[in-house]
């Protein structure tokens, strides 16, 4: 699955019953959707310092999910996300933090 399909089924699971699909509870919830980022950030954290591959890439997919589900949850869609990341591609990341 590529990062457009999941962003893609996230919008679509918009639409359903928050009783029947995980994500639609949390596209209903945002403080919910980004606590739940929140937790599985730390969780790849965790594992990055382990060394365990295999869950690194486990706990990567749950926070690549969780992002886009608390940013569509607040508005903001996988579109928006690469038009700012292209408005950074002429930059070194150096200028671009200290731009901020």
């Amino acid at each position: 699955m590529s990062i457009k399909d999941l962003a893609k089924t996230i919008a679509d699971r918009a639409n359903t019953d928050p009783s029947e699909s995980w994500t639609a509870k949390l596209l209903a919830a945002p403080d919910k959707a980004a606590e739940k980022f929140g937790e599985e950030a730390v969780e790849a954290i965790i594992e990055a310092t382990k060394g365990d591959t295999a869950r690194l890439t486990s706990e990567a997919a749950d926070v690549m999910y969780h992002l886009l589900v608390m940013c569509a949850a607040h508005g903001v869609t996988l579109d928006d996300i690469e038009a700012e990341l292209a408005k950074r591609t002429h930059q070194s990341g150096l200028a671009e933090k200290a731009s901020r």
